[in-house]
C-alpha cells in the first residue's frame, strides 16, 4: 500500500502545527507584559462579572444539546444519500456491492427508510421518556 496520495494531507498538518505553534511563540514573544487586577480580570463583553462561572446546569440543557447534535447529525448523513439516490433515480445507475451484486434505487430507498424509521423510533422513545417537557 503507497502512502503517497496521503502525502498532501500530511503536509497540510503538518503546516497548520508550524503555523499555530509560530503565532503562539510570536504572541508570547512580543505580546504587552503590562498586568494588574483590571488587566487580569475576566472578560464579560465589558461588563463585570457578576456570579460563578462555574454554576450547575439542569441536566435538560444538556439533553436537549445532545438530541439536537443526534439529529443534526442524521441529517447530515442524509445528503449525500440524497444524491446518490438522486443520480440512481434519474440515469438508473447501479451501485456495485462487495457481495459482487448491484444496488439500485429500491435497494437506497429501502436503506434509508430504515435508516429513517430508527430515526423516529429514537423520537419517540425520547419524547415517550419525556425529554422534550420543560415542566
Amino acid at each position: 500500500m503507497s502512502l503517497e496520495p496521503y502525502a498532501a494531507i500530511g503536509a497540510t498538518i503538518l503546516m497548520v502545527i508550524v503555523v499555530a505553534a509560530v503565532m503562539l511563540i510570536l504572541a508570547h514573544a512580543i505580546g504587552p507584559r503590562r498586568h494588574g487586577p483590571v488587566k487580569d480580570s475576566p472578560y464579560e463583553s465589558g461588563m463585570p462579572v457578576s456570579t460563578d462561572a462555574r454554576r450547575r446546569f439542569h441536566i435538560r440543557f444538556y439533553v436537549v444539546a445532545m438530541l439536537f447534535m443526534l439529529f443534526d447529525v442524521e441529517v447530515i448523513f442524509m445528503w449525500p444519500w440524497a444524491t446518490v439516490f438522486y443520480q440512481a433515480s434519474v440515469t438508473g445507475a447501479t451501485i456495485p456491492l462487495e457481495t459482487g451484486g448491484v444496488a439500485g434505487k429500491g435497494f437506497l430507498l429501502g436503506g434509508m427508510a430504515v435508516f429513517f424509521a430508527l430515526l423516529l423510533f429514537g423520537l419517540l422513545y425520547e419524547w415517550k421518556k419525556g425529554a422534550f417537557q420543560w415542566d
